[in-house]
């Protein structure tokens, strides 16, 4: 099918009948087969009572026993239904009530059995919602039959693909046919052309050969293959960019100022669409208004056309080193996106402010724009110090006052809430706010006007909670407790002064206390570094919640990169809605009138802003929505990791044999994990590789202890380690350490020979460690607790 059953459903609410013609729109049905296949899943859906008729229409039917989740598989076959909600159960899933689904698929799980204080509830794939899957990285063998398989690389995926001999790879000319004989045990990009029916295997097409194995195949090829990320547009997709500003309609032009005649700046460095502008102005008295000015795609976008229905399945931009899978195609961010010199439309917010940088009120509205200098973060930085100027002087009287007044304001009133902030030397995705992580990242130069964006973020998540109206929230959840405790113990180990655990939930207090200090550790790179990694990644929600990063509690949104992020079209769309058709009076015939794009009518709106079908509609497709831009977020979030981990494992396999100090930073009873100091690369010491004793692990003091020599690695260690082998497609970079190497290396040559049938004593296999860690006499004695 051309849909999912979870975009199909995404259109259908429980409150309101949905005609089938509405939903050949919604969407792209637009030749009969298509068609035919929604009338298929719509028959089908509704003989399993997930959808009810009624006069030829149809509803959704929600249950208490039916719930969404995504599969989590593990390669040992344990499957779990992971629900959207935080503090839900996870819900075990037995292979013979899998339906077929695989790992990372959003599925339909009915609930079968309770769960108890100590055991998970139980339950049973009802349908799947979304494959997860579309294609995968295999390898192909041939079988004695002369049938031949894909076996997939990710072993969380429990199943073989029968391999059909039409495969096909691009080149030059169009497309040459794959001869698979030619390419056994390959890496290869397998299209699933169809998924396994009862006990048939799938069916998967050779879509492309990317190597004779996973190092010889360029990183970039498979992260995208692995995620399923497309880099280019289809040509129907292109056309209808190519001709976007053609004909379209602009509702809300009557209420558009015109601000062609202030002088306009956007900063940037990088290669990203410019989707966000500045102007200043000073009105009377030591009054500052500050406009923040983001491009107005919603207006070209029309609800559940073409362009929109692939910038809703993409969900976000993908940043992969100086490549990008962008949202749109580059015919929307030339005809859309802040050029100099160019007319745009915008929605502009205007934040009032005294000058101490104290927002004072705020106003949003949508306007007309032209964009005067594009500049350089790092040469305004430069200019603003006294170095020579780079830069247009009316530019620079423009930026003075946002740079050194504005924005400095800002985040000092981020800081005096406890909002986060990163010293770590990383390329971040060029979002124009926080971005995916939601802290700021000091080391960019363009992080100052970060705090400008949040700001404008925050005000229009804030005059939506005002209107009452539908809206996207950007929601951090706290950091697991765990983590954060072990963070700790790693920064008392380095002699950092912290009062000890967190007891109960992270605050924000806990984890600035503790940034604070890094700067005085012997490594404080690494420690900002595992610091990043404490953070969850940022969520989308239909309800205001708190974003820990940035110690906002009262509901934040993302708004202003809209050529990137599809949330913030959404946001745009709920926008246009207040000023086409927004209530500004209680009835027709009141007099007092408010301006619904100012915070002045906070708390004076006792009436619904929308109309109760504008208001639901707009409800139904933002919650229909939710799950799906959060799986986009964490694809995106893991195909960034993914390329950067690649990147380190290339890095450190070209350095096999090779000595290196690090840190312990994790400490398992498999072994500990070591950040190697100069490159911020994790290995693992595997505990079978410590032959001089039995090793235990005491979770009480995040330690490994030697029973007989009392020898201990704990957090906070300093080792020497060897990198012994690295395995580049699953990033993964087993270490040994330097003295454990050595003294085996000894041992073999003062050991007597043995036959081949005599076995060792395991407990007398090792040898004598020296690594500078202390004895376990501070320790008390192992007990059943530890």
């Amino acid at each position: 099918m051309e849909f999912s059953i979870a975009t199909l459903l995404s259109h259908v609410s429980p409150e309101k009948l949905v005609a089938p013609k509405l939903l050949e729109k919604k969407l792209g049905c637009e030749t009969p087969a298509s068609i035919e296949q929604l009338d298929l899943a719509l028959d089908l859906l509704e003989k399993i009572g997930i959808l009810i008729k009624e006069k030829g229409k149809f509803r959704r039917e929600l249950t208490d026993r039916v719930v969404e989740a995504k599969l989590r598989c593990s390669s040992k076959g344990f499957c779990f239904a992971i629900q959207d909600q935080e503090s839900a159960d996870d819900i075990y899933i037995r292979e013979s009530h899998l339906s077929n689904a695989w790992n990372g698929d959003r599925v339909l799980i009915e609930v079968i059995k309770e769960g108890t204080r100590r055991r998970s509830p139980e339950g049973a794939v009802k349908l799947i919602l979304e494959r997860a899957n579309p294609s995968v990285l295999a390898k192909v063998k041939k079988l004695e039959t002369g049938d031949y398989r894909a076996i997939p690389l990710d072993d969380r995926l429990l199943f073989e693909l029968e391999v059909t001999t039409n495969g096909h790879q691009p080149n030059g000319n169009g497309h040459e046919q794959i001869d698979l004989d030619e390419i056994l045990d390959h890496l290869v990009h397998v299209d699933v052309l169809r998924h396994a029916i009862g006990q048939d295997l799938p069916i998967g097409r050779v879509a492309r050969v990317l190597g004779t194995t996973a190092e010889s195949a360029a990183d970039i090829d498979i992260v995208t293959c692995k995620h399923d990320l497309h880099q280019t547009f289809s040509p129907a997709v292109e056309a209808a960019a190519a001709k976007i500003t053609k004909g379209v309609k602009d509702p809300i032009a009557g209420s558009r100022i015109d601000l062609r005649h202030l002088p306009t700046i956007a900063v940037s460095a990088q290669s990203a669409p410019i989707d966000s502008a500045l102007t200043i102005e000073q009105l009377d008295g030591e009054i500052w208004r500050l406009g923040v000015h983001i491009a107005d795609i919603a207006t070209y976008l029309v609800a559940d056309d073409r362009l929109d229905r692939e910038a809703k399945k993409r969900g976000t931009a993908v940043y992969l080193g100086e490549n990008t899978i962008p949202l749109l195609p580059d015919a929307v961010h030339q005809a859309c996106g802040f050029i100099p010199g160019a007319e745009r439309l915008a929605i502009s917010v205007f934040l009032s402010l005294n000058d101490r940088g104290e927002l004072i009120e705020f106003k949003i509205q949508p306007s007309r724009i032209q964009l005067d200098w594009l500049l350089d973060p790092t040469q305004i930085a430069a200019t603003l110090a006294g170095e020579p100027a780079q830069i247009d002087p009316q530019a620079i009287e423009i930026i003075k006052p946002i740079w050194n007044t504005i924005a400095p304001a800002f985040r000092a009133q981020r800081r005096s809430r406890g909002g986060l902030e990163v010293d770590l030397i990383q390329k971040q995705a060029p979002f124009a706010d926080e971005g995916r992580l939601g802290v700021i990242f000091l080391d960019d130069p363009q992080s100052l006007l970060t705090d400008v964006m949040v700001m404008a973020n925050y005000a229009i998540a804030v005059h939506l909670q005002a209107l009452q109206v539908p809206g996207i929230y950007a929601v951090q959840h706290n950091p697991e407790l765990v983590e954060v405790n072990d963070t700790i113990k790693l920064a008392i180990n380095l002699g950092l002064n912290f009062e000890g655990e967190v007891e109960t939930e992270v605050s924000v207090a806990d984890l600035q206390r503790l940034s604070l200090q890094f700067p005085e550790s012997p490594v404080p790179q690494v420690l900002n570094y595992l610091f990043k990694s404490l953070l969850k990644t940022t969520v989308y929600s239909t309800k205001p919640g708190t974003h820990f990063g940035l110690a906002i509690e009262n509901g934040y949104t993302h708004a202003v990169s809209p050529l990137q992020r599809y949330p913030d079209i959404a946001i745009q769309r709920v926008l246009h809605e207040v000023f086409a058709n927004g209530r500004d009076r209680k009835t027709s015939r009141a007099k007092e009138i408010v301006d619904l794009g100012s915070s002045s009518c906070h708390g004076q709106i006792t009436w619904n802003v929308l109309t109760p079908t504008v208001q639901q509609d707009l409800e139904a497709q933002i919650a229909g929505s939710i799950a799906h831009l959060n799986d986009r977020t964490k694809i995106a979030q893991d195909a960034e990791n993914d390329l950067a981990g690649l990147q380190k494992a290339e890095k450190m396999k070209a350095r096999t044999g090779e000595i290196f100090q690090g840190l312990i930073t994790g400490v398992q009873s498999y072994g500990f994990f070591v950040e190697i100091e100069d490159s911020l690369v994790e290995g693992l010491v595997h505990v079978s590789s410590l032959k001089d004793d039995w090793y235990e692990f005491r979770p009480r003091y995040a330690c490994l202890v030697g029973r007989k020599n009392r020898t201990s690695y704990r957090l906070g260690d300093r080792v020497e380690v060897q990198v012994k082998s690295v395995d580049y497609y699953r990033q993964q970079i087993d270490l040994v350490t330097v003295t454990s190497m050595l003294s085996e290396a000894a041992n073999e040559e003062d050991a007597p020979a043995v036959d081949s049938a005599d076995s060792l004593d395991s407990g007398d296999s090792g040898d004598s460690l020296s690594i500078e860690s202390p004895e376990v006499s501070e320790f008390e004695p192992l007990t059943e607790d530890d």
